[in-house]
């Protein structure tokens, strides 16, 4: 009996331990469940006019979001300029083939033309379902970022060989960093998810090409 005494406080010490250890486990676990670390850091969502900005944790602001991701004035304003940008790099892409000498300048030309066409059309069939109209009304071309004046145009097209190949180089590294900027901007003062994933794919594929071109200056 003695023997069986000690067995019997022996397991139920260990069941004891085992449930405190348990205990121990689920407390921690629901602390770091209401932790701000676990959730990630908090986001400002910009109020409604008259009404103040709110912080929401990251899981309530990705709840938010996938309620309701209606455009809001930066989505539409964002379709509207970058189909403009996109279509003036298509411009200085189509000079490449006779005025380029480099055979680097012209195939980053085929592929930024074949990266933007597709692009331009996408935002256009986005504005169209969203019942919005393609013009941008009041609004200044040349004031967008990176966006090449006419005179830097007109001295583009005149200019032939090694000349050509730098100018342009130099203008669409610009007209790139404009081009990631509103995207940027877009993607902070946005609303709409596919919006957004259009701007991660510009952000994404200028970048890179903006270091291959400062590669061949």
């Amino acid at each position: 009996m003695k023997v069986f005494g000690r067995s019997w406080r022996a397991l139920a010490a260990a069941a004891l331990a085992t449930a405190a250890l348990v205990g121990l486990s689920a407390c921690d676990s629901e602390s770091r469940a209401k932790s701000p670390a676990a959730n990630g850091p908090s986001v400002i969502a910009p109020g409604l006019p008259g009404e103040e900005n709110r912080t929401l944790s990251a899981a309530d602001a990705t709840e938010q979001r996938a309620e309701d991701d209606s455009p809001n004035s930066a989505d539409v304003s964002y379709a509207r300029m970058m189909i403009a940008h996109h279509s003036q790099a298509l411009e200085m892409t189509e000079l490449t083939p006779e005025h380029a000498e480099s055979t680097q300048v012209k195939r980053l030309a085929e592929r930024i033309a074949a990266a933007q066409n597709p692009e331009i059309k996408a935002m256009q069939g986005w504005l169209k379902r969203h019942g919005k109209d393609e013009k941008t009304e009041g609004h200044d071309h040349a004031a967008m970022p990176g966006m090449a004046t006419d005179a830097q145009l007109k001295k583009l097209r005149a200019a032939e060989g090694k000349a050509f190949d730098q100018l342009f180089l130099t203008l669409m590294i610009t007209h790139h960093e404009g081009a990631i900027t509103m995207a940027t901007d877009v993607k902070a003062q946005g609303n709409n998810i596919q919006i957004e994933e259009m701007a991660d794919d510009v952000i994404a594929q200028q970048t890179s090409e903006i270091t291959r071109m400062r590669d061949m200056q």
